[in-house]
């Protein structure tokens, strides 16, 4: 039975009654032990999951308190800070003899403020600046559950983690036997450097009591390192498995290689690839080279290099919009017809075929504010309003509005962007998250917006988590008629595992780097060289390209992108695992050094094209305005997320999605219509002018009060299928003021 299959079957077991599942006859048993074995995993993954979350929030905690303790120590440290300022010119000075010095110092100093000085203790700090010690103020707690998660979880090494698979297994008969103290020869060598201090004290005071704490935190903090990295993984586990185990093996591999390669255009050879991106490599030096030798020191709106060599890079100026572009925009919004939100549902419905809602109201609410009865919308929000049916509809929509005229003329739907939204959260959940700059409790909608405006991916994530370990995913799995070739996102996504990845599935990266002067490029020859046939980019290129490490695995860097092209591996997964994994990963380390090289490529481009980097931002800006869209339509219970669990909320998103989507797409429906209105009267409109309207405009459509739901009545008031634009007037000369509606 196929992976999609089981889950289809798990989903359908979950959502069903006893009397349900007896309707199906014999089909309920392949449905129950689907839900069963979907559970499993799932129960598996969450209990690694919270031993994960609650081990980092405390040492979250011991973070904050010894930043808060460094913060105190630097204020203290700034009186005798000011004290060497006074004491170190009389030390510097040869002119005073040695038996003046301190009576001059105590003179000018004073010896009450010498006295108030020496009397602070001023310890030397551990190499971690004492945050271990402070994390072992939560031992107690740790103790709770961290036994029983070593007890009933089978966790498994990979190579290099012996002595700590080894440590994990001694404590565990620890804990079975109640033992206090380490037996000797208990394994040390893989306590990080930073922590090693505490155990060889303890060890020399004779603190046995303390040597046990402290060893096992190392533990416990390194089995979690390791389950991130995939250096620990977990068999019967989904997130947590053995990373080896998310690719195509090589058998599985032989077959497809060659049309992988074909697919994304790359050699199966690792000579001729190296060769190819050499290629790629000159012609972005020339490009570079020729935009910096152009440039001269004093010129404040170029990238160029000062007069030390260090690159400038100037921000860009704000794009210009012709005024006639905003005359028109502000016409063509005055002239979309009001309308409230449930009409533009039921409108666009009967063009698209797609149910959606998505205004957080929950159904109690709505049941009152439409005046449907409560049981038939329970009934299809359990049955009807899940993951696969709204990304179903979301699909439907996207497709509709790539099918419009003036969708294209934003772009060809081969670009996009993906950015993170943050959405209060009322109540317990266990993935949102405390955030001071957020004010409180929060949930991160992560969305994939086109160079048409239009959300074709949707993902709801705890906030700490690393956006950019979840760029490739909506990608890979973008099930609309939007070719997507390339992805712009801001610097969270520009990790080097992602920028090897997206090449290594035949697409392109192209983030808005922030400090992009600060990073190192690659060259593929010796300085001297380098330099000799790229005068002023040459200086900047500081690292070689590991050409060996790439030849050596090639092959498994292919295997790796065509088991995510394939859909055997999730790319998050991938990401994650990799970006992670220890210094020892040659396969992880060969794919961060397939990344570097296309950073440096992509670095080039940036900073030699302005019109490349003006076309990131003006996508980045795409998805960035869908934010406030989102907000207004994500209006009841305050725009707060009510709902704890992760499924329930994930399907609000989509929701959002949907609802998000469908203004859109109403409104570019109806910014056509009023083009076409205005071209039949006579106005020229020049279609350079259209990039400049914004699809995010909703002051035409009511988000609030009561909702009416009636479906022929709508549809009866549409005239060949569309609401009458609001009216216009032309004068003489052909310009078009607005009449009052």
């Amino acid at each position: 039975m196929s992976r999609e299959r089981r889950r289809f079957l798990a989903t359908l077991g979950r959502r069903s009654s006893a009397q349900g599942l007896e309707r199906h006859g014999e089909r309920r048993f392949p449905i129950l032990l689907a839900l069963v074995a979907q559970s499993a995993v799932d129960q598996l993954d969450e209990v690694i999951a919270l031993f994960d979350q609650a081990v980092s929030a405390r040492e979250s905690r011991a973070k904050a308190k010894t930043d808060a303790a460094l913060a105190e120590r630097a204020k203290k440290g700034e009186a005798r800070q000011l004290l060497m300022d006074v004491i170190l010119p009389v030390l510097n000075d040869p002119s005073i003899p040695d038996e003046k010095v301190g009576g001059l110092l105590r003179t000018q100093i004073g010896l009450e403020k010498l006295r108030e000085v020496a009397s602070v203790s001023w310890k030397p700090l551990p190499r971690d600046h004492g945050r271990l010690s402070a994390l072992e103020a939560s031992y107690t707690y740790l103790r709770q559950f961290t036994p029983h998660v070593l007890n009933v979880i089978d966790f498994q090494g990979g190579p290099g983690t012996a002595d700590l698979m080894d440590a994990v297994g001694r404590l565990k008969e620890l804990n079975r036997v109640g033992g206090r103290k380490v037996p000797a020869g208990a394994p040390k060598s893989f306590v990080p450097a930073r922590y090693a201090d505490y155990l060889a004290k303890a060890k020399r005071d004779g603190d046995d009591t303390a040597f046990r704490h402290y060893w096992e935190l190392c533990t416990v903090l390194v089995l979690r390192d390791g389950l991130r990295s995939g250096d620990v993984y977990v068999p019967g586990s989904r997130r947590y498995a053995d990373p080896g185990t998310y690719l195509f093996t090589p058998e599985q591999w032989e077959p497809r290689r060659a049309e992988f390669c074909q697919l994304i255009r790359k050699p199966a050879a690792a000579a001729d690839a190296i060769a190819q991106v050499k290629e790629e490599f000159h012609q972005a030096m020339e490009d570079l080279e020729q935009t910096l030798a152009n440039s001269a020191p004093n010129d404040a709106g170029a990238v160029r290099l000062d007069e030390n060599g260090r690159l400038i890079i100037p921000p860009l100026s704000a794009e210009d919009i012709p005024g006639e572009a905003r005359q028109l925009r502000d016409e063509l919004s005055g002239m979309l017809p009001f309308v409230p939100i449930a009409s533009l549902l039921i409108e666009l419905e009967a063009r698209t075929n797609f149910i959606a809602g998505a205004t957080n109201l929950g159904l109690t609410r709505m049941s009152e504010a439409c005046g449907v009865p409560y049981d038939p919308l329970a009934w299809t929000q359990e049955w009807y309003v899940r993951g696969e049916t709204l990304r179903e509809a979301n699909t439907v929509l996207v497709n509709h509005h790539y099918g419009l005229e003036l969708a294209k003329k934003f772009g060809g739907g081969t670009m996009s962007s993906s950015d993170g939204q943050r959405f209060p959260v009322r109540g317990k959940s266990l993935t949102a998250r405390n955030m001071t700059i957020h004010g409180g409790q929060v949930l991160s909608t992560y969305t994939h917006v086109s160079d048409q405006w239009s959300t074709y991916g949707t993902q709801q994530i705890v906030p700490t988590t690393r956006e950019g370990h979840l760029t490739l995913d909506e990608i890979l799995g973008n099930q609309t008629d939007l070719l997507i070739t390339e992805h712009a996102t801001d610097t969270h996504g520009a990790t080097l595992v992602n920028f090897g990845l997206f090449d290594l599935v035949g697409k392109a990266l192209t983030p808005r780097i922030r400090d992009l002067g600060r990073i190192t490029m690659l060259r593929v020859g010796n300085p001297g060289s380098t330099n000799a046939l790229y005068p002023h980019a040459g200086p900047l290129l500081a690292d070689r390209w590991n050409e060996d490490l790439i030849t050596e695995c090639y092959p498994d860097l292919l295997r790796m992108g065509g088991s995510l092209k394939f859909g055997e591996a999730t790319a998050s997964l991938i990401v994650g695992k990799w970006s992670a994994a220890s210094r020892q990963n040659t396969l992880a380390a060969a794919l961060k050094e397939w990344g570097r090289m296309r950073w440096t490529l992509h670095a080039a481009r940036y900073l030699s094209d302005p019109v490349y980097r003006r076309k990131i931002t003006r996508q980045l800006n795409k998805g960035e305005s869908l934010h406030a869209l989102r907000r207004d339509l994500h209006y009841a219970q305050q725009g707060t997320i009510v709902r704890p669990h992760f499924s329930d909320q994930t399907e609000q998103a989509w929701c959002l999605t949907v609802l998000t989507n469908a203004v859109i797409t109403w409104t570019t429906e109806y910014y056509g219509v009023a083009i076409g209105e205005l071209r039949t009267q006579g106005r020229e409109i020049r279609d350079e002018l259209l990039s400049f309207i914004a699809f995010g405009h909703r002051e035409n459509i009511n988000f609030f009060g009561f909702i009416t739901v009636d479906i022929e009545a709508e549809l009866a008031k549409l005239i060949k299928g569309w609401r009458p634009l609001r009216p216009t007037v032309v004068t003489d000369a052909g310009t078009s003021f607005l009449l009052n509606p």
